[in-house]
């Protein structure tokens, strides 16, 4: 099990940026550190943020041993091949198979926005991706493991209905079976890095716990999606927090300012709001 202090969360990339020389996008990237394994969640949006920022915060891509995709969104995935340019070596990228999928929004009969994955398999693979595709959880240490496909056991719970994917000219409801998660095994509990938790942060949640046999969750990282979500799903979400006795909780991207709010009344000092440059040093 890890040690809590050889533990160092580094968001590169986030909707807002009160850094001066960091650039803030839509989009979410987070370099998870754990005694010299290197784990890079997600890339940002554009081609530019995740590469100045990492430098401006003195992290060399360079070092990254893995990279996983939290889904396929063009927000999480726009800064692959920036990341592979600077990167400059073959690196294995764990992701569910529906990341390839055609994904976007439809908010009207026939409306199709593409939003996702804005590359082509092949150019990510010549600048040194090696994609392993799966819907089980790869275990990446003895301590760290991807989610895998996540089960949705809540009754309150569900994927955003705007989001859909073109399948054979046809416009589907996306069942983002693609969203996966990063846990972390520490002697302070379960740690949990979403990317946006499309299927439920409470549900990743116990998912996570169930995965890996933890019962205490210590710090939970990244985009929650409440931002779409109703007023009874967030006040759920605060109530399962708390009956799952979260330690700590810092928000991104998706979870919407104010909901996150709202988590920052609940949870008060418990509470950050985990934006473009923050650094995360788990306590002793």
């Amino acid at each position: 099990m890890l040690k809590a202090e050889d533990v160092r969360l580094t968001t590169l990339v986030e909707n807002t940026s009160p850094n001066r020389g960091l650039l803030g996008e839509h989009g979410l990237s987070i370099l998870v550190q754990a005694k010299g394994f290197n784990v890079l969640v997600d890339t940002g949006a554009g081609p530019h943020a995740v590469g100045r920022n990492a430098a401006a915060l003195g992290v060399r891509l360079q070092e990254v041993d893995r990279i996983v995709l939290s889904h396929g969104h063009y927000d999480h995935t726009g800064g692959l091949a920036e990341v592979l340019s600077v990167m400059r070596k073959d690196v294995d990228i764990i992701a569910h198979p529906a990341v390839w999928e055609q994904k976007g929004s439809s908010r009207a009969p026939g409306d199709f926005k593409y939003a996702g994955i804005p590359f082509r398999r092949e150019e990510l693979e010549r600048l040194g991706a090696r994609f392993h595709l799966t819907p089980e959880p790869t275990w990446l240490t003895d301590d760290i493991v991807t989610s895998g496909e996540e089960a949705m056991t809540t009754d309150f719970e569900k994927v955003d209905p705007v989001l859909a994917l073109k399948r054979n000219g046809a416009i589907v409801p996306d069942p983002m079976a693609d969203d996966q998660s990063l846990f972390l095994k520490t002697d302070r509990g379960l740690v949990v890095i979403l990317g946006c938790a499309h299927r439920g942060m409470i549900n990743v949640i116990r998912h996570g716990m169930q995965l890996t046999g933890m019962s205490r969750v210590y710090l939970v990282v990244g985009g929650t999606h409440l931002g779409p979500a109703s007023a009874d799903q967030v006040s759920r979400s605060v109530a399962a927090l708390k009956d799952i006795g979260v330690e700590q909780i810092g928000v991104s991207h998706c979870t919407g300012l104010p909901q996150a709010a709202t988590l920052a009344r609940e949870f008060g000092r418990s509470f950050f709001y985990n934006n473009c440059g923050t650094v995360v040093s788990l306590p002793r």
